[in-house]
């Protein structure tokens, strides 16, 4: 029972962390902040900061990895899903059940992912979000949707024009205040994914 106490108490001291965190980084950008300025706005004390992290990069660094690794879990979980929607016809392919998890993710964490990939954030996190992309999806991966060998373009070309576009998608959503549901923003993604950026402007057929 003592240790359940305990657990519940740690669970809410990181999660007022990791909300101080957030606002002062919508506030005053990640690098002007201070391991003070989180203790203050979280009311905790130092020690209890440094029982779980080294410093604000550390903590930084444990919110982003966190986040991943979620992200992880669910693309490996749905990847079935995506080779079955793409047997059928291309041009009526219903929105990725991976895109529509992920979205709704995003959508239940879009405060930390706005902050995250917003101007007063981490900018390596655009670097870490686009390389965990790729490699999820495509690289290293024994059931990777794209074969090295079925490329019809160099592979850092397509990792970086296709994780610029995700991103740049995620970032427009979060910042108009999230209007589309998840299940609508799949759509959108996986017609665009799937049928590219001509026939979504209704310029190819």
């Amino acid at each position: 029972m003592n240790n359940s106490k305990t657990d519940l108490r740690v669970i809410r001291t990181k999660q007022s962390i990791r909300d101080a965190l957030i606002e002062l980084i919508e506030e005053k950008g990640f690098e002007a902040i201070t391991v003070k300025d989180i203790t203050t706005r979280a009311n905790i004390n130092r020690g209890t900061f440094y029982a779980h992290y080294l410093d604000k990069f550390d903590l930084m660094t444990k919110c982003e990895d966190e986040i991943l690794h979620e992200m992880s879990r669910i693309a490996m979980q749905n990847f079935p899903s995506i080779i079955n929607s793409l047997e059928t016809n291309a041009s009526s392919v219903p929105p990725f059940p991976l895109t529509v998890s992920l979205f709704e993710f995003l959508n239940e964490n879009s405060d930390i992912m706005r902050a995250l990939l917003g101007p007063k954030g981490d900018l390596s996190f655009q670097t870490k979000l686009k390389e965990f992309m790729w490699q999820t999806l495509y690289e290293n991966n024994p059931d990777s949707l794209v074969k090295e060998e079925n490329l019809l373009v160099p592979g850092k070309f397509l990792a970086a024009y296709m994780g610029n576009a995700k991103i740049g998608v995620i970032q427009e959503w979060l910042n108009s205040g999230r209007k589309e549901t998840p299940q609508e923003m799949a759509r959108i993604l996986t017609t665009i994914n799937v049928n590219g950026p001509l026939f979504a402007a209704g310029l190819k057929k």
